[in-house]
């Protein structure tokens, strides 16, 4: 049995654990979610690479056997130094926008994601390796993370706002839309509710869980056992909430599970 570290700016990796619970329910989970400093998005690169070291190095700490750095923020910014400074199995995520042109039927693919993660020498990167005659429209969800930090993520402020962001992307013809943050994936009721059911959404929380598994397998840290792991919820803003967002936003079943929730005190 691993234990697995699961860091984001706050809950939107849950949308990975959520997965990697569906996948590999055996292991023991430490999610870590730096409530108190979201979003990362609006935040500079040197403190978001400073920041998410920290952090990781803290799960490291804790015997994490790999950690998900579940924050398409922090992997765009952090993802590098992270590995260079810890030994253990560093595992990020970015917007699926390979398996999104590959899927396109017109070639026109809506990217919805932070400014920071669209700004960054990393998606840019990526971007650049991809068929020219695909088009990417390009859009930050700003204040979209907030509200669904406060639970709104299915109310009628969320919706409005959401529309404004969608709009250059409908507007373009897109038929494929990334959801380039690991918080948009809790937007889906309400993007439906806009674009409706054509539009193919990308997430790739199961494209992450299914790289842990590889890397677990590699380190032969396997499990058979057909019991549940234990999840320890830890928060650097209240605990409490991350329990019940956990519980409100992921689809298993939490009850299943040893779980615990604890205040994240001050790291440096």
């Amino acid at each position: 049995m691993a234990l697995i570290g699961v860091f984001d700016s706050g809950v939107g990796g849950l949308s990975v654990l959520d997965e990697a619970l569906r996948q590999l329910p055996q292991h023991d989970y430490i999610y870590l979610a730096d409530s108190a400093n979201a979003p990362y998005g609006e935040k500079s690169s040197d403190w978001i690479a400073r920041r998410s070291l920290v952090l990781c190095n803290y799960l490291a700490s804790k015997g994490c056997n790999a950690i998900v750095v579940a924050c398409n923020t922090a992997t765009a910014e952090a993802i590098k130094q992270i590995r260079e400074s810890i030994s253990v199995p560093i595992i990020g995520v970015e917007p699926g926008i390979k398996p999104a042109a590959m899927q396109s039927q017109n070639n026109i693919v809506g990217v919805l994601a932070t400014e920071a993660t669209l700004k960054s020498d990393k998606f840019n990167a990526l971007l650049n390796t991809l068929p020219v005659d695909c088009q990417f429209i390009k859009q930050a969800g700003a204040g979209l993370v907030p509200l669904i930090e406060s639970g709104k993520a299915d109310n009628e402020e969320t919706l409005e706002l959401l529309a404004k962001h969608l709009e250059p992307i409908q507007d373009a013809g897109a038929d494929t839309l990334v959801l380039g943050c690991t918080h948009y994936p809790f937007l889906r009721k309400a993007i439906r509710k806009l674009l409706g059911e054509s539009i193919t959404l990308i997430d790739t929380s199961d494209a992450v869980v299914r790289q842990l598994k590889r890397q677990l397998e590699n380190l032969k840290v396997t499990s058979s056992s057909n019991e549940h792991g234990a999840i320890l919820f830890l928060s650097s803003k209240n605990e409490e909430s991350l329990l019940l967002m956990a519980q409100d936003l992921m689809s298993a079943d939490l009850t299943s599970h040893a779980v615990e929730a604890r205040i994240l005190g001050e790291i440096r």
